[in-house]
């Protein structure tokens, strides 16, 4: 769907792109034989980019055909295509969705299959005794991203011979973005297209069932991953939030709601970054979308920026607030009468690393979306636990003022666009690492989107050593997340990139696929390279498969393997200290899901991959940027077991 004069260049399509991606995947077929209303309105208003993924990185029509009506009103009402629905008159708008759906089921229709997937009454106790084995997106506070045997329940052989237990399909579900939290046998999973989060009990391996469930009252979908932990008063409690920037903490034992709180201050605010939760604080990072709506003369440009929250975990009020920048100014005439704000930018995507030994939060920011660059745009930055005030910040890529459709060289009709600047858009989107060395020392991990990796020294900021893995590109590069283990970093590269000046990008030595850099020098001790697959029925599967294979999910250390799944549903468990491969599924087929929902897999990208009590949890389908989607959560079992 377009934005005015934003248009479907390559950049500018990520509007379209980011705009419904949290949409679902399940409806029915259209079986009208007469055109219906809402086709005009569609190929005016939407057809440039979604009839065309492969070049405005859209989701595709079959993705919107499969998504639930309520969530594509949420997207034309309330979310990231308000702009543009703004311009529908409601009977037109309910055209729109009608078109795309084909009547397809309403949301409580389309989840009837929880009530028949409960456990039996007697046996819907949570157990919280044991450690969470998975209590955030990095899986501990450091963000090592990292499972012992133990932890796991599988051993390295035990991964090296896997098979499927059994598959739940999300009816309506087209991007499966987001990881469950894990104690003992409950596997807490927030699923976006839903809007609800799930307690199942995965006792008997291949019978799941649900201890509660907890649906939002808001039509917003889900954004982040679960986030875990244990308050001073004991009580565990789960944190997390939604595409409208509304903070749930639930009771882990009961699912009830604790309370919820709205944490947006600037029009495009939006929460995507997992909350940690502490045991006097929760923390939640805020992130904002004006750089995918800004570059359209209508909108006010620019005036958001991202900000860290601390918020008490009894009653969910502010006890201090971090701002990436001062709030915007006004700058000059932008040439029509109305004027031009900044600075702005500086976005929080990723899930902060928790320090509590230096009492630091250490996370990394975006670009700008508009002068004067900020020093804290494509930034690593640490603050102070206690009150939130900085400590330092590093840049990693200066004057990278970024919006949407604007290209390096904007035409003089684009009034909110600037020419100074490199127009990269290399967030560091991937949530940085606390790593320590077996010689003693602690170290700070980043990973940029444009390929670099940066080592720094935790007190202070300063730089280590850095390693720049090609120059990646607005989709990564280094995209969700980098791992530690064994004094090594495990990093996934999802596109290599095009030679810049200065940087030249050789194929033959840099490629997509998983990295392992020694954490002391950031040397490459082995790298393992994917590749295309476009064999038998995989084009028809995968329509992107000739172009989209690089590793983008942020990886899981299990046991001396690493395990990481591709952009074409291809899953991957390696051997940690050679990069050999052990294993590999294609998790882009169809299944039939336990809970009797039919299902199928895409590419697997996001946070999917966890383990707990004996099992391989991935999800498999994210419908946007032009990947394919899926509705699927896998469970994964050694082999004969």
């Amino acid at each position: 769907m377009r934005l005015g004069s934003v248009g479907i260049a390559r950049a500018g399509a990520m509007v379209a792109a980011i705009a419904l991606w949290s949409l679902g995947f399940a409806a029915s077929a259209q079986t009208a034989s007469a055109p219906m209303p809402g086709e005009a309105i569609y190929k005016t208003h939407c057809a440039a980019c979604h009839d065309n993924p492969e070049t405005s990185r859209a989701p595709a029509k079959t993705t919107l055909n499969a998504m639930r009506s309520e969530a594509i009103d949420f997207a034309l009402t309330q979310g990231k295509m308000k702009a543009m629905g703004a311009s529908l008159s409601d009977a037109e708008r309910g055209q729109l969705i009608s078109y795309l759906t084909g009547g397809a089921a309403t949301a409580a229709a389309a989840d009837d299959w929880a009530g028949k997937m409960m456990c039996q009454a007697s046996h819907r106790g949570v157990d919280l005794h044991a450690p969470a084995t998975v209590a955030g997106f990095g899986f501990n506070d450091s963000n090592t991203r990292t499972l012992s045997a133990r932890q796991a329940g599988l051993t390295k052989a035990q991964l090296s011979h896997l098979q499927l237990a059994w598959a739940i399909a999300i009816p309506g579900a087209t991007a499966m973005r987001a990881q469950p939290a894990i104690v003992g046998k409950t596997v807490f999973l927030p699923v976006a297209d839903a809007s609800t989060m799930y307690a199942f009990d995965v006792a008997d391996p291949v019978k799941p069932c649900i201890k509660w469930l907890y649906k939002t009252q808001s039509k917003a979908p889900l954004r982040t991953s679960a986030g875990y932990g244990v308050l001073a008063d004991g009580r565990g409690v789960l944190a997390f939030a939604g595409q409208d920037s509304t903070v749930y903490l639930l009771d882990a034992k009961t699912g009830q709601a604790i309370w919820t709180k709205k944490v947006g201050v600037y029009k495009f605010s939006m929460t995507t970054g997992t909350p940690v939760v502490l045991k006097d604080r929760i923390i939640v990072p805020v992130s904002q979308f004006e750089i995918m709506v800004a570059g359209d003369n209508a909108q006010v440009c620019c005036n958001n920026h991202g900000y860290v929250l601390s918020l008490d975990p009894k009653t969910g009020e502010q006890q201090w607030r971090y701002d990436t920048m001062p709030d915007a100014a006004a700058l000059h005439d932008r040439g029509d009468g109305k004027m031009l704000f900044g600075p702005s930018g500086a976005p929080i995507w990723s899930s902060p690393a928790i320090d509590e030994k230096r009492g630091l939060i250490y996370f990394g920011t975006g670009e700008s979306n508009s002068p004067p660059v900020h020093p804290n745009t494509d930034a690593m930055i640490a603050i102070s636990l206690k009150d939130g005030k900085q400590v330092w910040s590093r840049q990693g890529t200066d004057k990278d003022v970024f919006l949407s459709g604007c290209g390096p060289h904007p035409k003089p009709t684009q009034l909110n666009c600037v020419t100074d600047t490199v127009y990269r858009d290399v967030d560091f989107g991937a949530s940085f690492v606390v790593g320590h060395l077996k010689r003693g020392l602690d170290v700070v991990y980043a990973g940029q989107k444009s390929g670099a990796v940066w080592a720094l020294q935790p007190d202070t900021g300063r730089l280590l050593w850095r390693n720049d893995l090609g120059t990646g590109s607005p989709l990564g590069g280094v995209h969700w997340g980098i791992a530690f283990d064994n004094d090594t970093v495990y990093v996934p590269l999802a596109q290599i990139g095009r030679t810049l000046p200065g940087q030249k990008v050789d194929p033959a030595v840099v490629k997509s696929g998983m990295y392992a850099l020694d954490a002391d020098t950031g040397a490459i001790k082995w790298m393992f390279a994917t590749s295309p697959d476009c064999t038998g029925d995989r084009p028809q599967r995968m329509a992107t498969c000739k172009r989209t294979y690089g590793l983008s999910t942020a990886p899981a250390i299990i046991d001396g393997t690493v395990v990481e799944g591709g952009l074409d549903g291809y899953l991957y468990v390696l051997d940690a200290k050679t990069g050999a491969p052990l294993w590999k599924f294609d998790t882009a087929v169809t299944y039939q899901g336990i809970n009797g929902v039919a299902g199928k897999g895409g590419a697997i990208d996001a946070a999917s991959i966890t383990a707990g009590d004996g099992l391989l949890f991935v999800n498999s389908g994210y419908g946007m940027f032009g990947q394919v989607g899926g509705n699927v959560f896998l469970a994964f079992k050694p082999a004969g077991k």
